[in-house]
């Protein structure tokens, strides 16, 4: 690991890491969206340690006709109007809606998001996710990779998993890589 001061773009899935996910459907509608505890503070206590906060989130249900992308951009409208009330700012949202080449695992997401900040250096960024998929797209662009293992389905799949932290929650990161940072000034 390099020196936290050294990671300048945090990467952060969406359902399961900023908000409660819904096993086996979708987000719909701002109603169905519900911060998880400590979600707020954290992206608060973490902003002034990065340079950029992208959101990078597969929305399979626009393929499956379950939910509309203008859907998934009113969410993510009024999420970062929250996230901005709270004292943070998110610089980036990027969705796949299809099972094309932006799907997680694949890149295409991330390389959306260093084509409008050019400054994004993927080996010093860090991915939190809570699926396999986000793990490797994180390590297939040499990130500094973070589980939140909530996924029941891919129980499994996390025992095998080679990542660089595991932690509960956004929360528990941000309280520890606060620490790490501390500690690495002094």
């Amino acid at each position: 690991m390099l020196s936290p001061s050294t990671y300048t773009t945090l990467f952060l899935d969406r359902d399961g890491v900023i908000n409660r996910r819904l096993p086996g459907r979708y987000v719909r509608s701002w109603s169905q969206f519900e911060f998880l505890p400590g979600v707020l503070e954290a992206l608060c206590q973490l902003r002034p340690l990065f340079q950029r906060m992208v959101v990078v989130t597969n929305q399979l249900g626009v393929h499956k006709g379950l939910i509309t992308a203008e859907d998934v951009r009113d969410v993510h409208r009024q999420m970062s109007a929250a996230i901005e009330q709270a004292g943070a700012v998110i610089d980036g949202i990027y969705f796949c809606p299809d099972r094309s080449d932006c799907r997680k695992p694949a890149s295409g997401m991330a390389l959306s998001a260093q084509r409008e900040f050019p400054e994004v250096d993927f080996r010093h960024s860090i991915m939190i996710g809570d699926s396999v998929s986000d793990m490797q797209f994180g390590q297939a662009l040499g990130m500094y990779t973070v589980l939140i293992p909530s996924k029941e389905e891919e129980k499994d799949a996390y025992a095998a998993l080679q990542v660089d932290e595991r932690v509960d929650g956004l929360a528990q990161f941000a309280h520890q890589w606060l620490a790490k940072s501390k500690r690495s000034i002094l």
